[in-house]
């Protein structure tokens, strides 16, 4: 900040080498021009001329340069004619990938030659001539993470012939968080736009650490068919934003969306960011680019979690037990018993024991002994090599169905029809086209639904601000507990044989269980709170369970699930339902629904229903 305001200081006190006079018109051609809007992050303003999505004064040369593009771009061209004596401050070092536009476009060959020593020498260590898309998938134990991420690495021209990509430099936005702000109120202050954005270049050495080890999240690596010129000017533009701040919203202008900015930097011709005018998710982003033609090769980093459960997956029970045996205590690689399995399956356990015992020291302090385990274990591994792990590949996130979801459903409920129309913004429940998507993850923010009941009768139903499910079987190595929370209003039974709407907070956690292949089972203990006009006290708090069947099959998934809340006042509410989803194509689905609830206030209701799902950005 302060080298940017000194900088400005300068220009207005030192004397200036002649800038040429640009013909007023070719100022304005030139600020309507696409680069240069991508250049200053411009975008149509709601009512008339336009604004930066920059919100911080110093990335600004002009007075009004926020949102005048023509203004910002005339103070460009004279700052570029400061004097060379400057050095780092000149208009041209701090803003090298402007410099080279104008200087190309206004044909300025008589431009001071300031130094820019700085910028030299960290254009030169990254080295930029290729660049990838990367994709770590969803975390959902991190309220910023849970559509998952998106940031850019930038190789060097022989990083993919000697395999030294983990050197490479990553370009990635986020949340600049001061403090230590809990995770509820990290979710409503991102929501809220609350923090600044900014960018930042790291090693990706370091990413890659944090995602596949510290969260568990498997990689997907898009390689860009950017030329090594324009890869270089987008990491031009990078050093033009070191420090500068963003407004931060998770559902619009986040991660993915300032890297799809940073991509139409790049190559001027894509047209990316256009297609995001509410939220910008960031599978949807990397269907965006994918669609763009500019996508080569994909590479495929699993997690650490997943490589472990890869390799333990041919041993039967009793050859875990030694996994965790051997883990525990490295003096059981010298039991008889032990010692009389056959080499090829002891050369698998011990594999999966050092593996697990990593994964039990991540995000931990340095502990000498599992240090000294660890070692002993690859002491092991080198006298008994197993094969080589191959790791199944999942489907590619892209090709899931879109993120927004709408629907229209018909049903009837205790002998009365009713049509509902339903809204949600995002993204994925336990039903929905599963292709992509992992079995047992839910995730859902803004979910509307109104219903229209014979007569012409209309009411709310439904209107779930959030819903995150994450049912996470458990084994004989991992045991991961399974959570959910959710929170809105929602009709139940009342008074009379009627419905009333009540808002609801809701949470709660277990286990599941993986009974198949394609098969879950799950139960949670529960815990509400519910303001409803037919309890006397303001909020009704309840205890409860969740349990049920998570099935994927040949036409979609099926989902058999009963839930039950026993409030303190004496309310009993129970609910048994069962909801099959036809996969018609990726982004429709036909869904089936049977529920049948209970309530001491009221008897017995049946309902069926049958819902068209249509899924689009």
């Amino acid at each position: 900040m302060l080298k940017r305001l000194a900088y400005l200081a300068l220009c207005v006190c030192a004397p200036l080498h002649a800038a040429p006079h640009v013909d007023p018109s070719r100022i304005t051609a030139l600020a309507a021009d696409p680069y240069w809007l991508a250049l200053g992050h411009y975008t149509p303003a709601k009512l008339d001329g336009w604004r930066s999505y920059v919100d911080d004064r110093r990335f600004f040369l002009a007075a009004d340069g926020a949102h005048h593009p023509d203004q910002e771009l005339a103070a460009t061209v004279t700052a570029l004619y400061a004097p060379a004596s400057l050095g780092n401050q000149q208009a041209q070092c701090v803003f090298p990938a402007r410099t080279r536009w104008l200087r190309q476009q206004l044909d300025l060959h008589d431009l001071p030659t300031p130094e820019c020593s700085e910028f030299q020498q960290w254009y030169k260590e990254i080295s930029p001539h290729h660049t990838v898309l990367v994709f770590p998938a969803a975390y959902l134990n991190s309220p910023s993470s849970m559509f998952g991420h998106t940031l850019l690495r930038i190789d060097q021209a022989e990083a993919r012939q000697d395999k030294t990509a983990l050197l490479s430099s990553a370009i990635n936005f986020g949340a600049y968080i001061e403090g230590n702000d809990n995770s509820i109120l990290y979710a409503w202050k991102g929501l809220a736009g609350g923090y600044p954005g900014m960018f930042s270049l790291v090693p990706y050495q370091q990413k890659l650490a944090e995602y596949r080890s510290l969260e568990n999240r498997d990689l997907w690596e898009y390689h860009l068919d950017l030329t090594p010129e324009e890869t270089g000017r987008m990491v031009e533009h990078v050093w033009e934003l070191k420090q500068i701040r963003f407004d931060y919203f998770f559902f619009d202008e986040n991660c993915s969306y300032r890297l799809l900015e940073l991509l139409q930097v790049a190559r001027p011709s894509l047209r990316l960011t256009g297609q995001f005018p509410l939220t910008a998710i960031p599978t949807d982003t990397v269907k965006a680019v994918k669609q763009a033609g500019i996508v080569g090769e994909i590479d495929y980093r699993p997690s650490r979690e997943r490589e472990l459960l890869a390799r333990a997956k041919p041993l039967d029970a009793d050859e875990q037990q030694w996994v965790l045996k051997v883990a525990a205590d490295t003096g059981q690689l010298q039991n008889p018993a032990y010692s009389a399995l056959p080499a090829p399956r002891r050369a698998l356990i011990q594999d999966a024991a050092y593996r697990l015992e990593r994964y039990r020291a991540t995000a931990q302090e340095r502990d000498p002994a599992s240090a000294q385990r660890s070692f002993q274990l690859l002491r092991a591994i080198s006298q008994n090599p197993p094969p080589e792990l191959q790791v199944e590949r999942p489907g590619l996130p892209e090709d899931g169905h879109d993120s927004r979801t709408w629907q229209v459903a018909a049903g009837n409920r205790d002998g009365k029809n009713f049509a509902e129309y339903g809204l949600r913004m995002a993204y994925h429940d336990l039903n929905d086209n599963s292709e992509g998507f992992p079995l047992g993850a839910q995730i859902e923010i803004l979910n509307t639904r109104l219903r229209q009941y014979e007569g012409n009768r209309w009411q709310l139903q439904r209107l779930d601000l959030a819903t995150i499910r994450s049912m996470t079987p458990r084994n004989e190595l991992l045991q991961p507990l399974s959570w959910q929370v959710t929170g809105g209003l929602e009709r139940v039974l009342g008074k009379h044989g009627g419905e009333t709407l009540v808002s609801h907070v809701n949470g709660g956690a277990g286990g599941t269980w993986q009974l198949g292949e394609h098969t879950l089972a799950f139960a949670l203990g529960t815990a509400r709170l519910e303001h409803n006009n037919d309890f006397s006290a303001m909020l009704s708090p309840a205890a409860g369970f969740d349990s049920g069947l998570l099935w994927r099959n040949r036409l979609g998934n099926l989902r058999l699930e009963a839930q039950g809340d026993y409030f303190l006042n004496g309310e009993v509410r129970r609910t048994l339902s069962l909801n099959q989803q036809w996969e018609l194509s990726r982004n429709l689905g036909l869904r089936l629904s049977a529920q049948r609830d209970f309530s001491e206030l009221a008897g017995p209701r049946n309902e069926v229903m049958v819902e068209l799902k249509w899924y689009h950005y």
